[in-house]
Order: structure tokens, then sequence, then C-alpha cells
């Protein structure tokens, strides 16, 4: 089916067609409760053997969704129902923002990829912590993840006021935290990833990790174009803070593998997509193998195939992650994914 409907979607701009496609699956989803039933049993993964506890956190399936497709948590009972294991909202900073100046995502057909500048657009923490508030009180068992920003107009030496707020206010609400420091859409953001100012950020939330005696695990979000020496520094502020993880990778700002024809290629923002996926690999390799497996590392970029979250799962990653995958190739991924590695395993 998505076969026959992806070249009509493929027509329009990919940001107004994101839209139109979930908000029709959230109704969906909250209108026809039928099609909840037939939407799981098309998409159904709860299969034997599947199933994996990573940083004390029990998940149905190694599949997720990773951030930037639902930044509002506005559909995450309807994507689940697609099959995922998890979902991870955001990036969500404290204050509401439009993010970037429109057109801002791109579609590389000859790439089987994405270029994005979105720029954290989100409707602010507290929108998102009221969301998923109302979530828990159904008593959802749906594992959700939160990944916090700053604001593009709070400067570097005031964003740690901005993580610890989101941290505050999501606490109750998501079962993990994500703290992107990676996204190239955010002026200066990607600063934060040097060793200093991230041991800073991270020990910070650390010492407010802790609430009635209870803690979240923290993940740290890293780009794709880290040196191997960057890489070293990851592994050593990982491990000396004590946060639970790493997901590798975010966005490319590398264009040298590209097909697709200028100006497309040249185009502002992040890029994710096929053109990613050997170096996303080669992350979470270099990460699981320097760390001595100290730490479980989640592997997302580049995942369109089977084959593809195997090698992912392979070099080192305990759970895995789609995005422009998800869009090429359909919600049937999922299921494919899962089914394969029940049969390999």
């Amino acid at each position: 089916m998505y076969r026959l409907i992806k070249p009509i979607f493929f027509q329009f701009d990919p940001e107004k067609v994101h839209y139109f496609v979930v908000k029709r699956l959230k109704w969906f989803h909250d209108h026809f409760p039928l099609g909840q039933t037939i939407l799981r049993g098309s998409f159904d993964v709860n299969i034997k053997g599947l199933e994996r506890e990573v940083f004390g956190i029990k998940f149905k399936n190694p599949v997720g969704l990773a951030a930037g497709f639902d930044k509002n948590g506005e559909y995450i009972e309807a994507l689940s129902d697609l099959g995922f294991g998890f979902i991870e909202v955001g990036t969500v900073t404290p204050l509401p923002q439009p993010g970037n100046d429109k057109p801002r995502m791109f579609r590389l057909q000859d790439d089987d990829a994405i270029i994005n500048r979105m720029g954290f657009n989100n409707k602010g923490v507290d929108t998102l912590a009221e969301r998923l508030r109302l979530l828990k009180s159904k008593n959802s068992d749906i594992v959700v993840g939160g990944n916090i920003g700053k604001n593009k107009n709070t400067p570097n030496e005031d964003a740690l006021s901005d993580y610890l707020k989101c941290f505050d206010r999501l606490f109750d609400v998501v079962d993990y935290f994500v703290v992107n420091v990676s996204s190239p859409n955010t002026p200066g953001l990607r600063a934060l990833q040097e060793k200093e100012p991230l041991m800073e950020l991270l020990n910070t939330l650390q010492q407010r990790n802790s609430k009635n005696n209870i803690s979240r695990p923290i993940l740290l979000k890293i780009a794709p174009d880290l040196t191997n020496e960057q890489l070293d520094d990851i592994v050593e502020i990982v491990m000396t803070t004590g946060i639970a993880g790493v997901i590798a990778t975010n966005t490319t700002i590398d264009r040298s593998t590209l097909q697709s024809p200028e100006p497309l290629r040249s185009e502002m923002g992040g890029l994710s997509g096929k053109p990613l996926t050997n170096r996303s690999v080669e992350v979470v390799r270099y990460l699981y193998t320097k760390s001595n497996k100290a730490f479980p590392i989640i592997g997302v970029g580049g995942i369109h195939s089977p084959k593809d979250a195997q090698a992912m799962l392979d070099a080192g990653a305990s759970l895995v992650q789609l995005y422009t995958g998800f869009i090429y190739e359909g919600p049937g991924l999922i299921k494919r994914i899962c089914k394969e590695l029940v049969r390999k395993h």
C-alpha cells in the first residue's frame, strides 16, 4: 500500500505532507476504535524474543522512533499503533519557538535522504509536559523519551538553565532523557559538545537526577561529524559523569557522498538517510569498542532495511531508531526489521 501512495506524497512539500499524514493517523486512532485494532493487527510486532531491558527500562521491541518526528508529543499513541517499541519526543525547549524560516525540509530522492533545518520548532516544554501527563494518566505502557534542548535566543553561557528547566518539567512524565547538543540547526549549539561545557552540563543534570528516590536514564545525542579524538572525549565524559548512555548519531553536515544535483545538495541543514548509514555504524562501533561495552548505545542514522538495523546492532547498539527510513520505506519497515531480528536469533 505504501508503495502506491508514496509517489503521491512525494509530489508535495515534505513538511506539509508530514503534518497531513500524522494528523489523520491521530484522528483515525482517536475517533475510530476499530481502526486501532486494524492498525495494531497490521503492524503488530509483539513477537516473543524481541523484548529487552536497557538502562533499566523494559522495551517490547528494540525499534524506536527518533526525536523530531513528534516534537510536541501529539501523536504518540497513534505512532505506537504502528509497532514502535518506544517513542522519543522533542526536541523541546523551555519556551515555544517557531523554528527557522520555511521551506526548511528537503527530500533528496536520488540519495534516499532528507535535509532539514527545522530549528527546534516546538510549542514549549509546558505544553509537552501536560500532554505526557495525560498519556500517563491512561496507564499507558508506551516507553517515551524526552529530547531536550535550548532556545535559539539563549546564549550558550546560559544554556544549562534551559536544559534544567526542561529536565525538571518532564521528570515525572518521561521514561528517559536525551540531551541534544548535536543539532546543526541551532546556531552555536554544537559548541556544547566540547569537553568542558559538556561535562558541566551533564554533571549538573546528574546531580539533579533524583526525585523521591527516583532517577531517569540520561542519554547524550552526538553528531556523526566528530573526530575519533572527540569520540574519545565522549567516552570519557559518559563514564565520568555516569550518564546512562549515548545516541549515535544526529544528522550530518557532510555532503561528500551525495548524488543529488545542485542546488538541492547544498541546502543548509542536517542531512539524514542512507548517506549516513555507514558513518553512524562506524561511530557506534567505535564507541562500543573504545568504551569496552561500558554503556548502552542507541543507534540511529540511515536505517532503511532489516539489514541496516542488524548492522547497527552488530556494531554494538542495544536499540535502534528510525526517522528518514520510516519516511522512505513506510511503516511496514518496523515489522520487517523485527521479524528479521527474530529469525536471525
